[in-house]
């Protein structure tokens, strides 16, 4: 025999065996079915609001509108999108800081998609041990009929969220009666089939893959937690040593702790981990596990709390401090945020106008002994009916603005740009630049409006 053939050879990879989570029962089971229930239940049901005549929900790309119920952004206000973000990161980061990874086990769309699933898979294959026979057992028309059945609900369910993802930005009655007569778009059939089709990939066969390999927060969550985090955690000083007994036996005359290694933690956890090995990345703290052990607890009339959701400090017998300098700083910038982007919204103007100088001349001199400078103005209607503007300027009272009519009427969302001449006559004064503000105000309401500022140049007299 050669060398070559004593070799072992080593893969890289290895395929995961399929989980098969338990069914489980308790508080946080009852908690992250209401999670779903609600999540699911306002992401279906939103597209079909109705707000003012329209979709509530709806983001007009080709009109370059955005409705959120009563409001309507606009391109201009992409800096509100920004903050969003900003905020919605800064959350994620305070509520890890404070309680891990919670929003992994309850509002995470992988977490909410996965356990419909799972419910569909139930009800067609039944309970985790009799999954776990069918898929061992070889072909048989049983088998068949309920792997068929799986799959139709598995399609139906994938292709209906496709389909209302796509009715976010298609108008979903329009959406649902082009789907009925076969005449979509290409580009609505693409994202229902490719939004289908990564719910269907992700939630029925991927799962906790996701969460183990494709997810970044599972990698630097660590960055964000510290011994004062409220974590899943495993009490092994009073669960070990483990060991089975009966429900009428001490444990301590035996030397046993109160775990009775009935591997029903592990058994329920949707990524397939034992809790009992201290707290993993892996671990998307849905809790499952303390349901099933609190289960255990009770029959063996022994003390709830053998795993529960505690911080590591805690666990370990020292002091805990859940509201500390990090939570503090993170829940006052929260508020803060919070505080000034809700003040924004309301505040925010329904007309917008950008002044842009005529790069050409600096100035020039016109008939009548004045100086004039050239200006582009883009003005925004972001009102959801007909406005008329009118033009004007401040700072600068010797100054005299023309853009050729009285008065600037817009449709609703409409962007016109318009010339304007800023004329200052000759000798009024000294050379140089000068500020002068520029404002655009409805000629019936004049507390929509908006200004900016520019410069004005005057030459040498």
């Amino acid at each position: 025999m050669s060398t070559a053939d004593n070799q072992q050879v080593e893969t890289l990879y290895a395929s995961a065996p399929k989980i098969y989570p338990r069914e489980v029962s308790g508080v946080f089971a009852r908690l992250r079915v209401a999670a779903v229930w609600l999540l699911l239940g306002a992401y279906y049901l939103v597209p079909w609001l109705r707000w003012d005549d329209r979709q509530a929900v709806l983001f007009d790309l080709p009109a370059r509108q955005f409705h959120i119920f009563g409001l309507t952004f606009w391109p201009q206000d992409f800096l509100f999108m920004a903050w969003l973000l900003i905020m919605a990161a800064l959350t994620l980061f305070f509520v890890t800081a404070l309680a891990g990874r919670l929003w992994c086990g309850y509002a995470c769309p992988q977490t909410v998609w996965t356990e419909a699933f799972l419910w569909m898979e139930r009800i067609t294959e039944g309970p985790r041990a009799k999954r776990m026979k069918l898929d061992a057992a070889p072909w048989s028309r049983d088998k068949l009929l309920r792997k068929s059945a799986k799959q139709v609900l598995w399609v139906s369910f994938a292709l209906f969220t496709g389909f209302t993802f796509v009715g976010y930005f298609t108008p979903i009655m329009e959406l649902a009666g082009k789907i009925a007569t076969f005449s979509t778009g290409p580009w609505e059939t693409f994202w229902v089939l490719f939004y289908g089709f990564a719910t269907y990939g992700n939630a029925g066969y991927l799962r906790e893959q996701v969460c183990l390999y494709m997810c970044p927060y599972a990698r630097f969550q660590s960055a964000m937690f510290d011994r004062d985090t409220l974590i899943i955690g495993y009490d092994e000083s009073r669960g070990e040593p483990r060991g089975g007994r009966r429900r009428d036996e001490d444990p301590k005359a035996r030397g046993l702790g109160d775990c009775i290694d009935c591997t029903l933690c592990v058994q329920v956890c949707p990524t397939g981990i034992d809790i009992r090995q201290g707290l993993q990345y892996e671990c998307i703290a849905c809790a499952a596990c303390i349901d099933a052990c609190d289960s255990v607890m009770d029959k063996m009339n022994y003390p709830r709390g053998l795993i529960r959701y505690s911080t590591q400090n805690a666990i370990e017998g020292k002091p805990s401090r859940t509201l500390r300098p990090r939570t503090l700083i993170y829940a006052g910038l929260l508020l803060a945020l919070f505080a000034a982007f809700a003040w924004s919204i309301a505040n925010r103007s329904a007309v917008e106008i950008d002044v842009i100088r005529d790069r050409n001349a600096l100035y020039r001199e016109v008939p009548g002994g004045f100086i004039e400078n050239v200006y582009m103005l883009r003005v925004l209607n972001k009102q959801q009916n007909e406005q008329s503007f009118v033009i004007s300027t401040s700072d600068l009272p010797e100054a005299q603005i023309d853009i050729g009519v009285a008065t600037l009427t817009l449709a609703p969302g409409e962007i016109r740009a318009v010339p304007a001449r800023l004329r200052v006559a000759r000798g009024a004064l000294e050379e140089g630049s000068y500020d002068v503000v520029v404002e655009v105000s409805s000629s019936t309401d004049p507390t929509v409006s908006a200004r900016q500022r520019t410069r004005f140049f005057m030459p040498e007299s």
